[in-house]
């Protein structure tokens, strides 16, 4: 998509730089990149900083757990550990959702300035710095389940695991970002 993009927009010689949920908003933010596309959701928080494209993807925040943990429903979940990606957008979304579902008092014990790292009941989820570290906590058992956007937890799957069908965190739609009132904001969403 990137690359359809950058032929789209006219570029040639586009430089693609490696992003992850922890550093990304600074690298737009500081202008070391001029376009996220990483899967990043459109996010009312997120467009205080920046400029979205009509969303080009929908998707869920799901929670995936292993076959032998017999878990079926989200009600087997009640007290048990989920796991998420730090920085991703699954963990404050997760805080929502546990707190609707009477797993979580909601009370906030700390919060980043743009909510990105939000920590509710401390020992109700685990972070972990990259999704293959979140994968191998939920095979290892350090979580009871990898709560995650669906297009990235399909990387994950195998025959061992299995998605949680009554239980969605979260729609979502994804959108490139670029920098709020840039001029390549209105070129992006047009291309896309």
């Amino acid at each position: 998509m990137a690359n359809e993009l950058a032929s789209r927009l006219g570029y040639k010689n586009v430089e693609f730089t490696t992003v992850l949920p922890d550093n990304r908003k600074e690298l737009l933010l500081e202008g070391k990149v001029d376009a996220l596309i990483a899967c990043y959701s459109i996010a009312e928080t997120r467009l205080e900083n920046f400029d979205f494209c009509p969303a080009y993807y929908d998707d869920k925040v799901i929670a995936v757990v292993q076959n032998s943990s017999l878990f079926e429903t989200i009600e087997d979940l009640k007290g048990c550990t989920f796991g998420t990606m730090s920085g991703a957008n699954a963990a404050p979304l997760l805080s929502i959702k546990l707190y609707e579902i009477g797993f979580s008092d909601g009370e906030v014990r700390s919060a980043n300035e743009d909510n990105s790292d939000v920590q509710f009941d401390p020992g109700v989820w685990s972070k972990y710095p990259s999704y293959q570290e979140l994968s191998d906590a939920l095979e290892e058992g350090e979580v009871d389940a990898m709560v995650l956007d669906g297009a990235i937890a399909q990387t994950y799957m195998n025959d061992e695991r299995h998605i949680l069908d009554d239980f969605v965190v979260e729609e979502q739609s994804f959108g490139v970002a670029t920098q709020k009132g840039s001029d390549l904001s209105p070129k992006v969403a047009d291309a896309i």
